[in-house]
């Protein structure tokens, strides 16, 4: 499955961008997270959790914390939506709802 980083109107890559400013480390531990998902599609708990409304997150431990990046797949695509670090049990609703939109632009470009 090839994988996609969503694109804003003005053409930046929000997950890329964020992706840029991690550690060496932590790169390399999301990016095999992400790629074990490419390969092995479908793949559930612990690495990758169904967040409802066709929307998914890789779920990467690192020595710091949680990260999460939330996915849709579309078309054998895996279109990376947004990424952060989760800091409580739930997900912040901004950040599900910052997602959300992002899904909403990019299933709007298709059209």
């Amino acid at each position: 499955m090839k994988v996609t980083f969503f694109q804003t109107q003005n053409g930046t890559e929000p997950v890329r961008e964020r992706l840029k400013s991690l550690s060496a480390s932590d790169r390399k531990t999301i990016g095999r997270d992400i790629q074990a998902v490419q390969i092995s599609w479908p793949v559930g708990m612990p690495l990758v959790k169904s967040l409802g409304n066709g929307l998914w997150e890789v779920r990467s431990h690192l020595h710091h914390g949680i990260a999460r990046v939330i996915f849709l797949i579309w078309q054998n695509q895996m279109v990376l939506l947004h990424g952060f670090f989760k800091k409580t049990q739930k997900i912040p609703h901004s950040e599900l709802e910052l997602a959300k939109q992002r899904k909403h632009q990019f299933l709007k470009t298709l059209n």
